[in-house]
């Protein structure tokens, strides 16, 4: 079972198991559903539970782990093998209670910062590889006269995930891998200097949210859809110059930009800030969980957690592998191979932050606190208290 409901994207993660089940002569019947979550619950409170579930969230996952309702793949793979092979910290995503519970099948990268082709070089700009070199950036776009980000977070009732995803991405290059872990486990509150100091950066970095380093300015962000936020790029001359936010935006451009990308847009790394942390990986992703004894469910397992299972829809686009080692020339783009590259070079990856946080913090207090400090509605004082206080006992 997966939350693959598009035909295009079954028909992608079909071909990374289809030739493996007519080999060994398994017959695979596959259930997408946009509505995963409700499906698996029903499945496994009903006691029909799949034999295998890709989970978009690790925090879903858990919770079936927490009922006892799925396979330690210990009992099924090497998994220091399989941590060998895999980028740093992805196996983490899958991990419950010290077992491994899930297996990173698909990386989603955030890490990315969008800009338009060929007007950024065309205006004098270069991609910046440090946070400084960002930060000197923005500030010449300023003088220029010409504004840094495009930026929205309205997402109906999801609106401010845009912006905690700023929020994480800082947090893991100045606070590293375990602060931000013990974040996510309500061991570091967010009133800490650490997690303080990345809500800071983003709005250094966003010039207090103003409409010179922001379109539209703090009411702009408020107010723009995340998926509209980078269509100003794409104006002539650019209303915006840089926009942060995951490989998927690139099925929210403008259609003549979709057709032919490589002319019209490109992007660099989310820069690193504390060289002793690196150069992470935000990411999201599907995480594969075994439910069943099924025999031939193990093998399957088994084939999903190498890096050649994956190497159909790598050439069809719209997959990166978990794989440090995974060739990304078999991507079918520059961009998608850059990408990849990014992947396999970064210092470690973690799953976006809030989706592992209680529900009523990381899809809660979070976001709506967030917002309203970026609407200029509360302080940042006020902001993390409330966030901290909405952390279950």
């Amino acid at each position: 079972m997966t939350p693959f409901a598009d035909d295009e994207e079954q028909a992608n993660f079909l071909s990374t198991i289809e030739p493996w089940a007519e080999e060994h002569g398994v017959e695979v019947e596959h259930e997408g559903s946009d509505d995963f979550e409700t499906l698996i619950n029903t499945r496994v409170e009903g006691g029909n539970p799949p034999d295998i579930a890709l989970f978009p969230q690790p925090g879903l996952m858990r919770d079936m782990a927490d009922a006892g309702d799925m396979r330690d793949l210990d009992e099924v793979l090497d998994l220091d093998a399989v941590e060998d092979s895999l980028i740093e910290g992805t196996l983490d995503d899958g991990t419950y209670e010290d077992e491994v519970v899930g297996l990173m099948y698909r990386l989603n990268l955030k890490s990315l910062v969008w800009y338009p082709v060929p007007e950024f070089e065309e205006a004098g700009y270069s991609a910046p590889e440090t946070w400084d070199e960002l930060e000197d950036l923005t500030a010449q776009m300023v003088d220029d006269g010409n504004v840094p980000w495009c930026i929205g977070i309205e997402s109906s009732g999801a609106t401010g995930w845009p912006a905690t995803d700023w929020v994480e991405d800082i947090m893991l290059r100045t606070a590293g891998l375990e602060a931000t872990d013990a974040w996510v486990e309500g061991e570091l509150e967010f009133a800490s200097d650490e997690v303080r100091g990345a809500f800071e950066h983003f709005e250094d970095i966003t010039g207090g949210f103003s409409d010179e380093y922001v379109l539209g300015g703090n009411t702009g962000m408020v107010t723009t859809n995340f998926g509209d936020s980078s269509e100003p790029m794409f104006e002539d001359p650019p209303a915006c110059y840089m926009h942060r936010q995951a490989q998927f935006i690139q099925g929210f451009f403008p259609e003549e930009v979709q057709e032919n990308p490589e002319e019209h847009v490109d992007f660099f790394p989310f820069p690193p800030i504390d060289e002793e942390h690196g150069n992470p990986a935000l990411t999201a992703g599907d995480i594969a969980s075994l439910f069943t004894d099924n025999p031939a469910a193990e093998e399957l397992v088994q084939h999903m957690a190498t890096a050649e299972a994956g190497e159909p829809w790598a050439e069809a686009g719209g997959f990166l592998s978990a794989h440090e080692g995974f060739d990304t020339s078999l991507y079918p783009t520059d961009i998608e191979q850059r990408q990849g590259e990014f992947l396999t070079e970064a210092s470690f990856a973690r799953f976006d932050p809030s989706d592992d946080m209680p529900a009523e913090v990381g899809t809660g207090a979070f976001w709506t606190e967030i917002v309203d400090w970026i609407a200029g509605e509360t302080d940042l004082d006020s902001a993390v208290e409330g966030i901290d206080e909405s952390f279950p006992e």
